[in-house]
């Protein structure tokens, strides 16, 4: 127990540190909200990976998706290695910090509202954002409770009211650096945690070797197929192909991190970024869903809830519990690092996309500096109490849906911004009218399928998959209603928002005398 204690207080005390360390730069909207466009590679880097991995995918997704897919559940941390960090990086790295400073855009709403000339659009954006990244940040502080339960015997709501405050500390007092250098240090607690997890759950059942033979002679429900749970593609390939492109292509649509290439420094700090984004990304999400593939070998410390399913939060704490202490403490500090680290970004994101994007454009008269900053530092401590208040309430009732919100606001948030931002990036073409069929489109599929089930196609019934559904729609709405509504641009100013990404640039030469 000092151990553990020993860790948590040296924790705390480094995080609270930064943020009064930061809050002696922050001056501005600008060195809030973005930190002054200064990041550099390895803190860009480290915070969209942080961002990326919380809580809820070391302890629910890794065990929930483990235990349907077995080892092949390691392809959706291969997957956002590759597509959410490699390919987002490529994609939309460079392109969005040039475009965004350009726009002058410190939010995604923003961007919406200045790339395509309407404030209704901004304020539509803004009002998802706000709508869908509660019950994401409430999201969050599942998973701590059994965690703290079995390594501090602490009650859950003291877990929930404690992460919140050191959160709340750090990022009111320094926002985006505080947030950033913090995600930086969590990071590399991350990567040496899940390491020296997976190899300590490991060595608890023989080795790697023992452990994939033994899952080996696992049969699928309503199957005598043995081996398939350690199969190449498990025993359920089309939907762990959506799980694989939710959780992967979904990034490349979500505030909390797109909002990290408005911040970085330079072009070198992209090159950079993107590699060392994409070795943390496999190394965490990889590392997390091998160790959750092990998951049936656990099956004695299973939980099951009152109707007989199981749960899937009980997992990975389950396959924990025989570890060391120490190893206790680090596993602790990994998972209050990635929740802490998604839960600042989250809180700047809301609080910044209300305060930006709603409030000030609905006020007559233009709010001074000083004035958005203390309303952002009000918004960042209510996101953060109202999803505190959100976990408990769940953790403590029969409530259980809030605990499935994340991937209908992850579908939701992917389905109403992906297709317009991407393509309104690249695209001259893209219409405001489109944005906002989409908008509609992406926010409604996900709202339905919540609220109406049975009037989707059974494969279409899984969050996941029609969060999948919503963003690849937007790739057929957006250019279609575009090409419908191209009289409506105004050629000349959308061209000279793509000047931007040219640069005239003076070259001497020798050859001075030209043929004829």
């Amino acid at each position: 127990m000092l151990i553990k204690i020993s860790f948590l207080v040296v924790f705390v005390a480094i995080m609270v540190g930064v943020g009064l360390y930061c809050n002696r730069k922050v001056n501005d909207v600008n060195g809030f909200v973005l930190g002054g466009r200064t990041a550099g590679p390895w803190i860009t880097a480290f915070s969209y990976g942080t961002s990326y991995f919380s809580a809820v995918i070391f302890i629910g997704y890794a065990g929930q998706f483990g235990w349907k897919y077995g080892l092949a559940a390691t392809w959706i941390g291969i997957g956002n290695a590759l597509i959410g960090s490699l390919f987002a990086w490529s994609a939309l790295g460079r392109r969005t910090r040039v475009m965004t400073q350009h726009l002058r855009s410190k939010t995604m709403p923003d961007f919406f509202g200045t790339r395509f000339d309407s404030k209704a659009l901004k304020i539509f954006a803004s009002v998802l954002v706000f709508v869908f990244l509660i019950p994401y940040t409430a999201s969050l502080f599942n998973g701590l409770s059994r965690l703290f339960g079995m390594a501090f015997n602490i009650d859950y709501t003291y877990c929930v009211i404690g992460m919140a405050v050191l959160t709340g500390i750090y990022v009111v007092a320094g926002g985006y650096m505080a947030a950033a250098i913090n995600d930086l240090i969590q990071g590399i607690i991350m990567l040496v945690g899940i390491v020296a997890v997976v190899m300590a759950v490991l060595k608890t059942q023989g080795g790697f070797t023992a452990a994939v033979e033994a899952l080996s002679l696992i049969p699928a429900e309503n199957s005598n197929q043995a081996g398939v749970f350690t199969s190449f593609f498990g025993p359920d390939l089309f939907n762990l192909v959506g799980v694989v492109l939710l959780t992967s292509l979904g990034t490349l649509g979500l505030p909390q991190m797109i909002g990290k290439f408005y911040a970085i420094k330079d072009e070198k700090s992209i090159k950079t970024g993107t590699i060392v984004s994409t070795v943390f990304a496999l190394v965490v999400a990889g590392g997390c869903y091998f160790l959750g593939g092990f998951g049936r070998l656990f099956g004695d410390r299973v939980e099951y809830s009152a109707d007989g399913s199981i749960i899937y939060d009980s997992i990975v704490p389950g396959m924990l519990r025989d570890l060391p202490d120490i190893l206790i403490a680090i596993v602790v500090i990994l998972v209050l690092s990635a929740s802490m680290s998604t839960l600042s970004s989250l809180v700047l994101t809301s609080s910044s996309t209300i305060t930006l994007d709603f409030i000030a454009p609905l006020r007559k008269k233009d709010l001074q500096e000083k004035s958005k900053l203390s309303i952002m530092r009000v918004f960042v401590a209510f996101f953060i109490i109202v999803s505190a208040v959100i976990a408990i309430i769940q953790a403590k009732s029969s409530v259980t849906f809030i605990a499935q919100l994340m991937g209908i606001s992850w579908g939701a948030l992917a389905g109403s911004f992906l297709a317009p931002f991407l393509l309104g990036l690249y695209w001259k073409k893209v219409t405001k009218a489109a944005v906002c069929v989409n908008f509609i489109s992406g926010a409604g599929i996900m709202i339905l399928n919540m609220t109406a089930k049975p009037i989707f196609p059974e494969f279409l019934q899984s969050p996941l998959n029609a969060g999948v559904f919503a963003m690849l729609l937007g790739f057929v709405i957006v250019p279609v209603v575009s090409l419908l509504t191209q009289k409506t641009l105004d050629k000349n100013k959308v061209d000279e928002m793509f000047d931007c990404y040219n640069k005239d640039v003076k070259v001497k030469t020798k050859h001075i005398l030209e043929s004829k």
